[in-house]
């Protein structure tokens, strides 16, 4: 056979090392290695991005796009697992992580975004030579390459159960929500097709940025001279940034005197310093005020009305970071590391108590995804008795004609109703205060007494309040 019969050989293509992807894939590796948050990891990685490749190379797109993969890969990570276990020989517990990161980052592209198909495989598996050698990178093109014979629509027809046989499965997989979420979200909703879609595919939304204008620091006119900034949909210490942006560019925010903060978390603190007391109104207490977005509300609330806030955080860099969010406020307060279920105060202290207890967070999962694949149906038995625990301290914390606030971010029932229900059969001398006025213009409220946001109902994080008074 002559040479010039051989097939010429590809020249080898040197792998493009693309910072965009690189620092997706570390932040995912964080997330996945360290049990890290995504919006914690990833800020100081964009910094440092720019700093290595310098501003003109790492643009604004450059971090929008970053954070998209990063976010919209966690975000769909129970779809997008689905189907490249459609795609290969192995369980996927057998493929090694970092292997499962680069091909997700891949099928995002491929399945979630406008990327083109070629340039979405060429730049993923460019990625994997990168960081898991060439190798690996062959098993990731032949992965994504089988990926890309179908659409997103088309994958689901094939992976998720069709929702007459097993309306969960079905549910989980096409939303991305492991079952048991989707099962207790459900429950929470009250039952209904279209309101747990709703709610799901509000959870895979990104959240608008919203900011607090805190009251005699900050005002909302100012804040509203910021680039893309409208009102807030029911706070009237709320402004929404319809563009993103970073807030810490934002002078106010940078000076505390404003801050970032769902407007459903601002509702809660309105409602419970607008609770009626009966007698004087001069002491208020945040029992779990860690990182303090709540508390700084709270402060310059009480400020305006001559009342004083203690606000009480049991770990000590917790309650520093409540410190760096009051300083600068208005009027009195004081702030200390201590332990809510055995707190330092008298019994009877207070005449308004806000308790926004630790939960597994099931309604914050548009800022926090990766928090729907960490928590497990055990997590709330863990939270249970602290959860009844603290609310048994706000309630002996608070006088006779005071109120208490209990506050969750989960909708999950056995962290709401669950709780409030089971404590109050130790207390008596209690009632459950309607809350729904206490939500101004703000619709969809149910049945109470108490009060449960959504973000598909109202566009906050789903947050829970129970308002409880002292009558003995």
């Amino acid at each position: 056979m002559s040479d010039t019969s051989r097939r010429p050989r590809k020249p080898y293509r040197r792998p493009q090392k693309d910072p965009v992807r690189i620092l997706a894939f570390e932040a995912l590796r964080a997330v996945d290695e360290r049990d890290a948050y995504a919006n914690l990891v990833l800020p100081p990685l964009l910094r440092k991005a720019r700093e290595k490749e310098g501003p003109d190379t790492f643009d604004g797109r450059d971090a929008a796009l970053a954070t998209e993969l990063v976010y919209g890969t966690l975000r769909r990570q129970g779809t997008y697992d689905a189907v490249i276990a459609a795609c290969v020989d192995r369980p996927l517990k057998d493929v090694d992580p970092p292997v499962l990161d680069v091909l997700s980052l891949g099928v995002h592209q491929l399945l979630g975004t406008r990327i083109p198909t070629h340039a979405a495989v060429s730049a993923s598996v460019d990625l994997a030579r990168v960081v898991l050698g060439d190798g690996r990178a062959k098993f990731v093109n032949a992965v994504l390459r089988k990926v890309a014979q179908h659409d997103l629509d088309g994958w689901l027809e094939l992976v998720a159960p069709p929702y007459d046989e097993d309306p969960e499965e079905h549910l989980a997989v096409v939303h991305s929500h492991p079952r048991w979420v989707v099962s207790a979200l459900w429950d929470s909703l009250g039952g209904g097709r279209a309101g747990i879609e709703d709610l799901l595919e509000a959870d895979n939304e990104r959240p608008e940025v919203t900011l607090v204008a805190r009251p005699g620091r900050a005002t909302t006119e100012e804040l509203l001279r910021e680039e893309a900034a409208v009102p807030g949909r029911w706070s009237p210490y709320a402004v929404r940034l319809t563009e993103g942006g970073e807030p810490g560019a934002i002078e106010a925010v940078r000076d505390g005197r404003a801050g970032v903060q769902d407007e459903g978390s601002q509702l809660v603190a309105l409602a419970l310093a607008n609770a009626p007391v009966e007698g004087p109104d001069e002491k208020w207490l945040d029992g779990c005020a860690g990182p303090g977005g709540k508390a700084a509300l709270l402060a310059a609330l009480a400020a305006e009305r001559g009342a004083v806030l203690l606000a009480s955080e049991k770990q000590p860099h917790r309650a520093g970071l409540v410190a760096r969010a009051l300083d600068g406020n208005p009027g009195p307060y004081q702030v200390i590391a201590a332990d809510g279920t055995r707190p330092p105060w008298r019994p009877g202290s207070f005449d308004r108590v806000l308790m926004d207890v630790p939960c597994t967070g099931l309604g914050a999962l548009r800022r926090r995804p990766e928090a729907r694949w960490r928590r497990r149906p055990e997590d709330l038995d863990g939270f249970a008795p602290l959860q009844r625990g603290l609310l048994r301290t706000a309630l002996e914390s608070v006088r006779v004609g005071g109120v208490v606030g209990y506050a969750t971010c989960s909708p999950h029932l056995a962290e709401t109703r669950a709780v409030v229900a089971d404590v109050l059969k130790q207390f008596p001398r209690t009632e459950l205060v309607d809350a729904r006025p206490l939500f101004p213009d703000v619709p969809a409220l149910g049945d109470g007494p108490d009060v449960q946001l959504w973000p598909h109902v109202h566009g906050t994080d789903a947050m829970y309040l129970a308002v409880i008074r002292r009558t003995g």
